[in-house]
């Protein structure tokens, strides 16, 4: 079965919120390990099955572990940033509109006086500025005057308008690149780091869940081997006080059985206040809500194995150094730095720029004829030319330049040592879960020899052949070997939840499919 989980970072999608509840998986299948509900009376739901599958407790911690939830947001936040980077290609729009009022005073000339002028002039503009992805800027604009008023005694009105379109694209620097690029390629190349750091909460989550779910069940197994154990202390304490009663046995060994059954008993209220706190670790995994679910009994149906597995040094180094989240977001931080250097390489370089503009104008008495004109086209103008710019010195853009390229000396360190660091983990795993399946057979025979050994020496102390005093030490011998047997089976299986953790492929041997969009 596989577990598909969908994390969309789509603006405006909420993937959890801290009010929902705990709520139980529904419930399972005829084929489902998992027990089926009591049967509902009539008109009422049957109340959901409880989780208690390694896979229950992982996709209830995919929907509700809070580090999830938080680290979800991440790609959501980075996706607005590429976004804010695309405003950079937004066009503007700008419209004005003016009054002008002129009074000139009259002049007296050769005895004869010259009336001043009055005029008006009503003037609007508008344009549009922008730029486009290969760097060109663009300027389209369009102007009319309509000017109007009295010279002396005669009355004037002219109308005036222009349209033009103006580009410039620089040749050397911003050519290719400039800032508004430049923090485009970065907000993408952060976006991809956002939705590794993604994928390794969630890889980390689960491997969280795994080893609580290995360390609950290993904590209700040695819970019952503590009650063995204290089952044969009372067995044997009971046994001994009726030799006692029939003197048989001494006193004393009837206070060795019944210190064994006193300290049994301490045992097993130690072993069980391990799975209290083994079942709020993994619900704290689980859930958003912990006071919904702190009452709750977790029980996992499933049991401690030893799965074998084969372990290839080179398939795992090949997994880590391609798959592990923390190193491809190394390998991110790298190509920024080489995006970074990149611009600053560009800004060294002087401006050269071309550029070129065409318009149309028109002129006439009425103010409606100047758009006649323009329409017509029969007032054209055009410009182009060239322009170079030589910074004095540069000092700034140099010194960017060689600070960037010492930048991306020491990102591709810091990658070459995180992937050093990721070949030694893998190999330290894959040799640490080889030593836990080696301890897991030792264990097991050693818990087979220690219940041997007691059998035998029962059947000695029966027919008066032994002590209570080494049957005792041989009962705590028994449960020292039953509770190493789960330990090491528990780190077995932990051992193998690092080893998929370190080579980064968690999601892929859970079958979980995750799916960032």
């Amino acid at each position: 079965m596989k577990l598909k989980i969908l994390l969309p970072v789509s603006l405006g999608w909420v993937f959890a919120t801290s009010a929902q509840t705990f709520q139980p998986l529904p419930a399972p299948s005829t084929n489902s390990p998992m027990a089926a509900p009591d049967q509902a009376a009539p008109n009422t739901p049957a109340a959901p099955a409880a989780p208690n599958t390694l896979e229950d407790f992982i996709q209830l911690a995919i929907q509700h572990n809070l580090d999830v939830q938080v680290e979800r947001y991440n790609p959501q936040l980075s996706l607005y940033d590429l976004r804010i980077a695309y405003a950079g290609y937004d066009p503007a729009f700008s419209i004005s509109g003016q009054h002008d009022y002129r009074k000139s005073g009259g002049q007296i000339f050769n005895g004869t006086r010259f009336n001043g002028t009055t005029s008006d002039d009503n003037t609007f503009s508008s344009g549009i500025t922008g730029a486009l992805p290969w760097g060109m800027s663009y300027n389209l604009k369009g102007t009319t005057t309509d000017d109007y008023g009295y010279s002396g005694t005669n009355y004037f009105r002219s109308g005036t308008g222009s349209v033009s379109l103006g580009l410039t694209q620089p040749l050397l620097k911003n050519f290719l690149t400039d800032q508004t690029r430049l923090n485009i390629s970065v907000a993408k190349n952060r976006v991809k780091f956002s939705e590794q750091g993604l994928r390794q909460q969630v890889i980390t989550t689960v491997s969280d869940v795994a080893n609580a779910y290995y360390e609950l069940i290993a904590a209700q197994e040695n819970v019952n081997v503590q009650q063995e154990a204290l089952k044969l202390a009372e067995q044997l304490y009971t046994e001994n006080k009726k030799r006692v009663e029939v003197g048989v046995l001494a006193p004393l060994d009837e206070k060795q059985a019944q210190s064994q059954v006193a300290a049994s008993r301490a045992a097993l209220l130690t072993a069980q206040q391990s799975v209290e706190i083994a079942e709020n670790t993994l619900k704290s995994l689980i859930t958003d809500d912990y006071l919904t679910i702190h009452d709750e009994v977790l029980r996992p149906t499933e049991s401690l194995t030893a799965p074998k597995q084969t372990f290839n040094l080179q398939d795992s180094w090949n997994n880590g150094l391609t798959k592990r989240p923390d190193l491809l977001q190394a390998k991110l931080d790298l190509e920024q730095a080489g995006i970074q250097l990149k611009y600053a390489k560009n800004q060294v370089l002087p401006e050269l720029d071309v550029f070129g503009s065409y318009g149309l104008s028109g002129s006439r008495n009425e103010f409606s004829g100047a758009f006649e004109d323009i329409h017509d086209g029969s007032l054209p103008s055009y410009t182009y030319g060239a322009q170079l710019s030589i910074p004095l010195g540069n000092v700034s853009a140099r010194n960017k330049y060689r600070q960037g390229k010492i930048t991306v000396q020491q990102s591709l360190l810091a990658v070459k040592k995180l992937e050093q660091s990721v070949m030694v983990d893998v190999d330290n795993a894959i040799k640490t879960a080889q030593a836990k399946f080696e301890s897991v057979d030792a264990t097991h025979e050693a818990r087979l020899y220690a219940q041997a050994a007691l059998e035998a020496e029962q059947k000695k102390l029966e027919n008066g052949k032994s002590t209570s005093f080494v049957v005792l030490q041989l009962q705590s011998n028994l449960t020292t070997a039953r509770s190493e047997e789960i330990r090491a089976l528990a780190d077995y299986n932990e051992a193998l939840v690092t080893l998929a953790k370190v080579q980064g492929t968690t999601l892929e041997q859970r079958n979980i499919d995750l799916n960032i969009r």
